[in-house]
């Protein structure tokens, strides 16, 4: 069994180390269509051995990708990090996801995405953290919005998707704007 540690802890969940261990879940939740259409690898077959790769590559060598647990029960049930980390101009990219399907749309990835931010912009001193999203992503957007995330621009239909065009919308938010709705 995969061990967590509770490393930034909410009142549902809490980020945990990327344990290479879980790589089998991951691999099944990343070949879910109803997951993986939201990714970046929605038109890849994911692999056990790419995974487990991957998973150990993320362990080792990114120091802010995270686990996410169910405070509960200790089960795995997604995934959020901080990616392109520039500490000279204190930004970087936020990229979630929630795998397994019982935990969508009860609170649980709002909630890690609090955490990482809290924990860019308190421990790692960013100042703006952006993300990428797929404008029919509308559940996404609803949660980046709730903490605070804005719409900063569109690459206009970049996004191709069950033989339709879609544009990628581009959001961020600032330390400030963090800090001042957390008062």
């Amino acid at each position: 069994m995969a061990r967590y540690f509770k490393k930034m802890v909410g009142t549902k969940c809490y980020l945990s180390p990327v344990n290479p261990d879980d790589f089998e879940k991951y691999t099944e939740w990343l070949n879910d269509p109803e997951i993986s259409q939201y990714l970046l690898v929605d038109d890849k077959i994911v692999s056990l051995l790419r995974e487990k790769e991957i998973l150990e590559d993320m362990a080792k060598n990114n120091d802010t990708a995270f686990t996410i647990v169910d405070l509960a029960t200790d089960k795995p049930l997604g995934n959020c990090s901080l990616n392109n980390v520039d500490n000279i101009n204190q930004t970087a990219t936020l990229g979630i996801f929630i795998g397994d399907k019982e935990y969508l749309s009860k609170g649980y990835g709002t909630e890690a995405m609090e955490l990482l931010l809290d924990y860019g912009f308190n421990a790692l001193n960013l100042q703006n953290i952006m993300l990428e999203v797929f404008d029919y992503n509308k559940r996404a957007i609803k949660a980046y919005e709730k903490v605070g995330f804005k719409v900063i621009g569109k690459r206009r239909q970049a996004k191709f998707f069950n033989n339709k065009r879609y544009d990628i919308i581009f959001m961020d938010i600032l330390k400030d704007e963090f800090l001042n709705i957390r008062e």
